[in-house]
């Protein structure tokens, strides 16, 4: 007699209970679709007489090691195909010739409406846990009677312990992780999320992509009852920036690599704390006011001072160094801002009064040297009640000034809307001082020129200062280049799911001190492209194999690795270019 796990008994209660699971399953995952109701395949089996002509077979792999991935999710995005894959990453649908409805009641188990049966398509996506979400590679087409690779990414993580110079682990640490962002061609920090360390100081942060991070604590107060007598010395923690810097501008950046996992350990330093204070003049009854502390006048997180209304004054705590602090206020039509310096050696500070003061509005002047009378299509405004069609400039410019700061991406202004269903006037708004790239897209046409008191605002920065009165005199014109090619070695795609898959992306990169408007363009399922709206200018024209992004195009240093690519094109107004090209894969 056979025992255990050898048992015909057992082996048929494993496959009954197998039978059940499919069953539960199945009824558990029916779901309403285009009002009826269909039966996701969990496991995608597929039975011998089916047709292997509508079957779409695939793998799923590691991105980084091309590794097989078992019990991967694979779904088509459309919601009506998912299937788990087996231990060598592989899977497969089976796509019916027709509907099979249950006639005797409500549920449909077939495609519900809108299924194109045999010869359709469909769009697949991936997931598992410990890798990034499908959106990193987006979907992957696939026809009946294909074999396609769906890749996924690991995760990175970056982890760590903070201590102090005891040995001894903190609990409670506010911990934060600052991403390196491509905005618009141009590199920002930007803040992602915190953590607090857990019971014995560890800090956690999970599904980075691959990329440039840095790491820093906030600081922390040492409000031991033990340590700390009342009416006495404060201590407390400053922010750390990985490994052991004083700033964010000194801090070590980590380039972190597809499931790579690196260890970011951080001690902190007790030192005391002395009271501050900073004196306000002009502050907003009606409202709060922001107040950012950055050390040793480096803009960044970390530090923190608060504003007291009925003193008019900022205080707070903070230890011996140099500070620049900022203070602003936001309210509709009168947001003011203010900055001072603060030093603290030793003992109690009080820094020089901060005057608030109106942020800038600058007029912009728009003169439209267009030669055909098409007008762009119709752009509308609403206050609310009612829409109202823009004209003229309005329609056919947007403007924005970004910020040059390394980290403070949120600093910035656009034009104000209008004031009534006449006004025509362009005005940025609310630009505290400081150093601006001024962002200009044109619907129609380009932007020729974009000046301000002398200065070229296309290729040096605008200037705030407190009390500007200047205006920003720009150009447009009509009189555009036009690209027009082929990508040689781009294949035609069987895939159609109602869209038209582009095979690769054309980017139009203006050299540095030469006209031009950066343009990415996408490329047809053959290999095919034509743009008629290219801004006069010198570009270097480089094919990508997928969408870069984040290219730092406004980066003339990062840009250096991209000296050898492409080729140099010089687009006079009214010329067309026709070229050849050869995309470059993703690791080149």
């Amino acid at each position: 007699m056979r025992s255990g796990d050898d048992s015909p008994i057992h082996s048929e209660l494993k496959r009954g209970r197998a039978r059940w699971l499919m069953e539960w399953v199945c009824l558990a995952l029916i779901v309403p679709v285009a009002g009826q109701y269909i039966c996701i395949r969990a496991f995608g089996q597929s039975s011998p007489s089916e047709n292997q002509a509508n079957v779409v077979r695939g793998t799923v792999v590691n991105a980084i090691t091309n590794q097989p991935l078992g019990r991967a999710l694979v779904y088509s995005t459309d919601n009506r195909y998912a299937t788990m894959t087996d231990g060598e990453g592989q899977f497969e649908f089976t796509m019916p010739k027709a509907e099979v409805e249950n006639t005797g009641g409500s549920i449909s188990f077939g495609l519900g409406q809108g299924s194109s049966g045999v010869g359709e398509s469909l769009w697949l996506m991936a997931r598992k846990p410990g890798f990034l979400g499908p959106e990193e590679r987006g979907p992957t087409g696939a026809a009946p009677g294909t074999e396609v690779t769906l890749t996924l990414v690991p995760e990175g993580l970056i982890k760590g312990r903070i201590s102090l110079p005891t040995g001894d682990l903190v609990r409670g640490i506010n911990v934060q992780i600052l991403s390196r962002q491509v905005q618009d061609g141009s590199p920002h920090w930007n803040m992602m999320s915190s953590v607090m360390t857990n019971s014995i100081g560890e800090f956690r942060f999970a599904e980075l992509r691959p990329g440039t991070y840095k790491v820093f604590t906030r600081e922390y107060m040492d409000n031991d009852p033990e340590a700390t007598v009342p009416g006495g010395q404060q201590y407390g923690y400053p922010p750390v920036y990985y490994p052991n810097a004083t700033d964010i501008a000194a801090a070590s950046t980590i380039q972190l690599t597809g499931g790579q996992i690196f260890q970011a350990d951080m001690t902190l330093v007790r030192q005391p704390y002395y009271p501050v204070k900073i004196p306000v003049i002009n502050p907003e009854q009606s409202g709060g006011m922001n107040v950012t502390v950055s050390p040793q006048g480096q803009r960044g997180p970390g530090y923190s001072l608060g504003y007291s209304r009925g003193k008019d004054e900022i205080d707070g705590q903070l230890p011996n160094g140099k500070y620049l602090v900022e203070g602003a206020t936001y309210a509709q039509n009168s947001s003011t801002s203010g900055a001072v310096h603060l030093v603290v050696a030793g003992a109690p500070a009080e820094g020089p009064t901060m005057v608030l003061a109106r942020n800038n509005s600058i007029r912009v002047n728009v003169k439209e040297e267009f030669t055909s009378n098409e007008t762009g299509g119709t752009a509308y405004w609403s206050d609310g009640r009612h829409n109202y069609p823009m004209r003229g400039p309005r329609r056919d410019l947007q403007i924005r000034a970004e910020t040059m700061d390394d980290f403070g991406s949120q600093r910035g202004a656009y034009v104000r809307p209008p004031a009534d269903p006449n006004d025509d006037s362009m005005v940025l708004e609310n630009l505290a001082p400081g150093r601006y790239w001024l962002r200009l897209t044109a619907s129609r046409g380009y932007v020729a020129s974009a000046t301000m008191g002398g200065v070229d605002l296309l290729r040096e920065p605008l200037v705030v200062v407190p009390g500007a009165g200047s205006s920003i005199d720009v150009t447009m014109r009509d009189d555009t280049a036009e690209i027009e090619g082929t990508l040689l070695g781009i294949a035609t795609s069987p895939v159609d799911a109602g869209r038209p898959p582009s095979q690769a992306f054309l980017d139009c990169i203006p050299l540095p001190d030469s006209a031009g408007q950066f343009l990415q363009m996408g490329v047809s399922s053959d290999g095919k492209f034509d743009y008629r709206m290219v801004a006069p200018g010198v570009y270097r024209v480089i094919a990508f194999r997928s969408r870069k992004s984040d290219l730092p195009y406004r980066d003339a240093e990062a840009m250096k690795a991209y000296e050898t690519k492409g080729q140099v094109v010089h687009f006079a107004p009214g010329q067309k270019v026709t070229l050849q090209l050869q995309a470059i894969s993703d690791s080149e």
